[in-house]
């Protein structure tokens, strides 16, 4: 395959300015990096940040966002290994890390201090070229459809792991705060497909059917709701064993804290900036609960979430649209009018 000079991206040279559509050149992969053909990414509420820089992490700049990539392999670096032109790749949110820290030894690679995270530190999936660590680069089957997966290698990947965090039984509740949007409708799936009871938590009517043919079994409406505490208590006879909170409504996480079983887990994974939650120290110990955050899985986490993907039981709904109305998908996260999980076509 003939690779280019120069490509389409979108770049933005300061945080909350213009998204540039633009042609750059194409990356040259480093020894230990892949050069992969990103054919879809998916959009992340992350990569909405990021543009932003309202996180007290700093991003490059200037910088082409995105981490949800999913392509071909058309160049690997002197040493790579493992790897061959032609095999399909994803570019995930951890890029790299050191490898040789306490935190990668020990299966936390996203913890490493050193962390090369894809779209915030390194240019990452919204141009049509991307490099990769040939290391941590997602493993795709072949013959995948790169659209649908796409989402999978950062929302499927982090609410499967906010799933493992919260360390449930099949049988048991979870309740899903943002259960309609891109990270909870596949919370929805991966809850249902690990065996757990599921009650989703969002916004309208629209979204509560959405949810409930995701495999939710039970939907509280927070618009109309009047006491979401209690209204979740008595679904889940005493509360849900386990919260997953993927909405960036720090009220609802103060409520899951409220809401969640005595001995049960509050697992945090949605990032709002600035947004603290508080736990009453008597009634943490007498309900014996724990708050757990979670932040992206690993590499055995990756191919386990994709994994279930292959094998039907997780399916992303997505809308695809072309990379350049990628401002116009930002615009609708920040109204929070989107359903499932955007999708950027690059070659449009």
């Amino acid at each position: 395959m003939a690779i280019p000079t120069t490509q389409k991206a979108i770049i933005f040279e300061t945080n909350g300015g213009p998204l540039l559509y633009k042609d750059i050149p194409v990356p040259k992969p480093k020894p230990n990096e892949l050069l992969i053909n990103v054919k879809y990414s998916g959009v992340c509420h992350t990569d909405l940040h990021a543009w932003k820089g309202d996180w007290p992490l700093a991003t490059k700049l200037p910088l082409v966002g995105g981490h949800e990539g999913a392509g071909v392999v058309v160049a690997l670096g002197e040493n790579v290994v493992g790897w061959e032109i032609g095999d399909y790749a994803g570019v995930k949110w951890l890029n790299g890390s050191c490898l040789s820290c306490e935190y990668c030894r020990t299966a936390h690679e996203s913890n490493c201090p050193d962390a090369d995270l894809s779209g915030y530190t390194h240019d990452g999936s919204f141009q049509q070229y991307a490099t990769a660590d040939a290391i941590q680069a997602a493993r795709i089957p072949k013959g995948t459809d790169l659209a649908s997966v796409s989402p999978i290698l950062c929302a499927g990947i982090t609410v499967y792991k906010a799933l493992k965090t919260a360390d449930l039984q099949p049988g048991q509740w979870v309740a899903i705060s943002g259960a309609a949007g891109g990270l909870g409708s596949l919370a929805v799936q991966y809850a249902k497909a690990m065996g757990y009871r599921v009650v989703g938590i969002d916004g309208g009517q629209e979204k509560g059917e959405f949810a409930k043919s995701l495999g939710a079994e039970a939907f509280i409406d927070f618009l109309t709701s009047k006491d979401i505490v209690k209204d979740i208590q008595t679904i889940t006879g005493g509360g849900p064993h386990g919260v997953i909170n993927v909405s960036v409504s720090e009220k609802a996480m103060q409520q899951s804290v409220e809401y969640v079983r005595p001995t049960g887990t509050v697992v945090l994974v949605g990032l709002p900036a600035g947004a603290s939650v508080s736990a009453s120290v008597f009634s943490s110990v007498v309900k014996t609960i724990n708050i757990r955050g979670s932040y992206v899985g690993n590499r055995a986490d990756t191919a386990e979430a994709i994994d279930f993907f292959s094998r039907g039981l997780v399916k992303c709904p997505i809308k695809i649209v072309g990379l350049s109305e990628l401002a116009n998908v930002y615009k609708l996260m920040e109204e929070g009018k989107i359903l499932g999980r955007y999708v950027v076509d690059t070659a449009k």
